[in-house]
């Protein structure tokens, strides 16, 4: 089933994006819901145009690609960037936050920006999953079959990755600047078992997951057309100020908060 969504947290000034790809997302099924958040599909057709390069600011969790091969890609502490050219297309999987680490033996920490093949990650059950996808042209078929194979291996209670589960979809509603302290005692724990939690489900420390999504709210704040008083956003965001707001934004996303404005308004 087709999602109907207009969220783009994560893809930096998507009005540029739009002109040059196509983005259509699929619900998972109630088999593996619990563990995957929903699968994408990626089409461009720039034949007779420039190559385009996309960037994206990851969430903080996996996914899982198939382009001219399948790949697990870890959560990328910085900017990603896509070169498109020519035709193609990506078919994606977005699991939850904290959901694949069940799946593997590979360490979540061991996957923090870098990717592995479907079979260094799944060996010969991944290069069969491989050829299944290669040999459908139909995107839900694609996803059908990607969807067969988590659902075969679903586990059983995972208390940990629960409370994790929970633990960031609380951080999605939790006012910018909330700490990680705040987060632990709010569901119970002490600072280094909420931090252990995260690197062993997710890689990295609570605080990242938690700047992460505030970086996602500038971005998107930004993009949509926010950001006259810059000032003004960073304090709204829960920075101390400017400066600090400006060296976190140009760590991870590579330009300025100024520069970044400048090309949203641009491309709109």
């Amino acid at each position: 089933m087709a999602i109907a969504t207009a969220d783009t947290r994560g893809i930096l000034n998507p009005q540029r994006g739009a002109a040059h790809f196509t983005l259509t997302r699929h619900a998972a099924s109630p088999e593996v819901a619990e563990r995957i958040e929903r699968h994408w599909i990626v089409r461009w057709d720039l034949r007779g145009r420039s190559p385009f390069t996309q960037d994206v600011l990851p969430h903080p969790c996996v996914n899982l690609v198939f382009e001219t091969e399948g790949r697990v890609y870890g959560v990328v502490r910085h900017r990603f960037s896509r070169r498109l050219e020519g035709t193609g297309m990506a078919v994606g999987t977005k699991f939850r936050p904290g959901a694949f680490a069940a799946f593997v033996d590979i360490p979540m920490s061991a996957l923090v920006g870098r990717s592995a093949s479907v079979a260094e990650a799944f060996g010969a059950d991944g290069a069969r999953l491989q050829r299944e996808v290669a040999g459908h042209d139909d995107e839900a078929e694609q996803v059908g079959a990607v969807e067969r194979f988590f659902a075969e291996r679903m586990p059983q209670e995972d208390e940990g990755f629960e409370l994790v589960d929970a633990i960031v979809a609380d951080m999605l509603c939790l006012p910018p600047g909330a700490r990680v302290e705040e987060v632990a005692a709010r569901h119970g724990l002490s600072e280094r078992t909420l931090q252990r939690l995260f690197r062993r489900y997710i890689g990295l420390g609570p605080k990242w997951v938690l700047q992460r999504y505030r970086l996602h709210e500038a971005a998107e704040r930004m993009a949509g057309g926010e950001g006259d008083d810059l000032t003004r956003l960073a304090l709204e965001l829960g920075y101390f100020d400017l400066p600090h707001f400006t060296t976190h934004f140009r760590r991870a996303v590579g330009r300025s908060p100024a520069a970044f404005l400048e090309a949203c308004r641009a491309a709109a």
